[in-house]
C-alpha cells in the first residue's frame, strides 16, 4: 500500500474513532460517508480467507481510529462539556453535507415501492432508540459482582454496532444501558489509581467489541451480497435517521453525565450554526472532489484498456 493511501485511510479511521466516543454519532455512518464502508466490511468478513489483504485494509483504518481516540479523548471530553452544541453541530453538518452522495449511490440500482419500507424502518429504528430511557450508571468498581465481568463482553458486542451498522451510535447504546460514563470516564480515569482492575474491565469490553464486530460484519456482508438494493437503501435510512438522532440524544442528555455546560448560551448557538454550515459546505465539496477524481481515474483506466486492445 502506498504511503499516501495509508495516510488517507488512517485519517478516515481517525474520524470514525472520534465519532465512536460522541453519543449520538455513529462510526458506521462516518464509514459510509467517507466511502470506506464496503471495503471495511469485506476486509473484516474475509480476514480468515484472505488474511494478508484484509490486514492491509484494516491496519490504517484501525490505527487511525485508535490513535484518534487516544489523542482526542480528553480534548473532546472538554469540548462536549463546555461547548457541546458547537461540537455536535459540526458533526451534524459534516453528515448533512455528505448525504446527497450517499443517496445518489444508494438508489443507482433503482427504487421500488417496497424500498420505502427498507428506508423507513431503519430511519424510525435509529430515532426510536433515542427515546429508550437511560438506566443510570453501572458500578464497574472492584466490588462489582462476578457476573458483571461477563456482561461487559455482551455490552461490548452490542456497542460494536457503532462500527458496523450505519446510524447506530455505540456511545448512545452505552448511555442507554448505563455503561457510557462508567467505562469512558470512571474506568479510563481509574487506570491511574487501580490499573489492574480498570485494565481488565477495558480488556473484556474490547473482547466484546471484536466478537460483535466480526459477527455483525458477516451479517452485513451477506445482506449486501443477497439483497444489495434493499440493504443500500436501508443504509440511507440509517444515515439520515442518525442526523436528528444526534440532536435528540444531545437534548435528552443535556445537563447529565458531566458532558455538557449548564447553560446553552447565545454565542454557542451562533458558533454551532456557523460550524454546521461550514461542515455542510466542506463535506459536500470534498465528496464532489472525490467523485470527480474517481470519474477521471475510471476514464483513464478505460482509455488505457482500449489502447491496449487496439494494440493487440
Amino acid at each position: 500500500m502506498k504511503i499516501k493511501n495509508f495516510l488517507i485511510d488512517a485519517a478516515k479511521g481517525a474520524a470514525i474513532g472520534v465519532a465512536m466516543i460522541i453519543p449520538g454519532v455513529s462510526g458506521g455512518t462516518l464509514a459510509v460517508l467517507m466511502n470506506i464502508y464496503d471495503k471495511l466490511i469485506s476486509a473484516v468478513s474475509n480476514i480468515f480467507k484472505d488474511f494478508k489483504n484484509s490486514v492491509k485494509t484494516l491496519l490504517p483504518i484501525l490505527s487511525g481510529a485508535v490513535l484518534a481516540v487516544v489523542a482526542v479523548y480528553f480534548p473532546l471530553k472538554y469540548a462536549l462539556k463546555y461547548a457541546p452544541f458547537p461540537t455536535v453541530m459540526l458533526f451534524a453538518g459534516l453528515m448533512i453535507g455528505s448525504c446527497p452522495k450517499i443517496v445518489k449511490e444508494g438508489i443507482k440500482n433503482g427504487f421500488k415501492k417496497i424500498d420505502i419500507l427498507s428506508f423507513t424502518l431503519p430511519l424510525l429504528a435509529v430515532i426510536g432508540i433515542c427515546f429508550i430511557p437511560n438506566l443510570g450508571s453501572v458500578d464497574l468498581s472492584a466490588s462489582m459482582p462476578a457476573w458483571g465481568y461477563f456482561v461487559l463482553i455482551l455490552v461490548g458486542a452490542v456497542a460494536s454496532c457503532a462500527l458496523v451498522v450505519p446510524g447506530v451510535s455505540g456511545s448512545m447504546l452505552l448511555l442507554i444501558f448505563g455503561y457510557y460514563n462508567s467505562i469512558m470516564v470512571d474506568t479510563v480515569e481509574g487506570l491511574k489509581t487501580d490499573f489492574g482492575h480498570s485494565f481488565l474491565v477495558l480488556a473484556l469490553f474490547a473482547i466484546g467489541l471484536v466478537v460483535g464486530f466480526f459477527s455483525i460484519a458477516k451479517l452485513m456482508k451477506y445482506l449486501l451480497a443477497k439483497f444489495p438494493r434493499a440493504t443500500n437503501i436501508a443504509i440511507i435510512g440509517f444515515v439520515i435517521g442518525s442526523i436528528p438522532a444526534i440532536f435528540i440524544t444531545f437534548d435528552d442528555n443535556f445537563g447529565k453525565y458531566g458532558f455538557v455546560y449548564e447553560v446553552l448560551s447565545a454565542p454557542h448557538i451562533i458558533i454551532g450554526c456557523v460550524l454546521c454550515v461550514l461542515g455542510i459546505i466542506g463535506a459536500y465539496a470534498l465528496t464532489e472532489i472525490v467523485v470527480r477524481k474517481t470519474k477521471r481515474q475510471t476514464i483513464a483506466e478505460q482509455d488505457t484498456e482500449n489502447t491496449d486492445n487496439e494494440n493487440n
